[in-house]
């Protein structure tokens, strides 16, 4: 598992449960079982999952860090916070703890939505803000993330 895709409207039962969808669980089929990481995303309001591999992955990298450096330490403390292990239960649904459903203002309506090899996880509401504020800029960003010639900085 390398890539995830796709974005679908979702439901969240009232003891905070979503029911994966069934194209995400299929995609997810094979690391299912080793479990996922949930944390609150650093530059919005939603929660990001990440599968047990690539939690692993980044950790490995952070842990290249500095612990000397002041500022290190902070970035992963708060990188980590609020952090928790979940599964998918037998059921293909995921429990979201309370205090992530505060911080990501998650209620019932709710989008996952996939970012490369991480879902994110949104309220419906916050969501859609976030596509059309993001809507105004996005050829220009586009080209700037996306257009560049130097292979270091673009995929043209």
């Amino acid at each position: 598992m390398d890539l995830i895709t796709g974005t679908y409207d979702c439901k969240v039962d009232a003891k905070g449960r979503l029911m994966m969808p069934a194209s995400i669980k299929k995609q997810l089929s094979e690391i299912i079982e080793e479990g996922f990481v949930l944390r609150r995303s650093v530059f919005q309001q939603c929660l990001e999952l990440y599968p047990m591999a690539e939690w692993q992955a980044l950790m490995r990298k952070m842990n290249k860090l500095n612990k000397f450096k002041k500022k290190n330490n902070d970035f992963i403390r708060r990188f980590t916070a609020g952090a928790k292990m979940v599964e998918v239960d037998v059921n293909g649904r995921l429990l979201i703890p309370k205090d992530l459903t505060v911080f990501a203002n998650i209620s019932k309506n709710i989008v996952v939505a996939s970012a490369i090899n991480i879902i994110e996880i949104w309220d419906k509401d916050l969501y859609e803000q976030a596509i059309d504020d993001a809507a105004v800029d996005f050829a220009d960003l586009a080209e700037e993330v996306m257009g560049q010639d130097d292979e270091d900085y673009g995929i043209s």
